[in-house]
């Protein structure tokens, strides 16, 4: 009961190819490939960016946010 054997996927694959078409299933396959590499490649450009600023990219984010850094002395200072 917990494992299906080969014939059942079959028969699943079949039913799923009459539903879809194997032109859709083309084209989804295509898509889910196309969105796998360009996440590889998104994943290596920002490896290689930060590589080259010396500085993580999570450190290069904050300070690239548009949070305003101010030193806590300065601030007890005024009130």
């Amino acid at each position: 009961m917990g494992s299906f054997s080969i014939w059942h996927w079959l028969i699943v694959l079949v039913i799923v190819m009459l539903v879809f078409g194997t032109k859709k299933l083309r084209n989804m396959g295509q898509d889910l490939g196309g969105a796998v590499k360009g996440f590889k490649d998104g994943m290596k450009d920002g490896e290689n960016k930060s590589a080259e600023s010396g500085e993580p990219a999570q450190a290069k984010e904050l300070r690239d946010s548009t949070t305003i850094d101010v030193d806590a002395k300065e601030k007890s200072r005024q009130q």
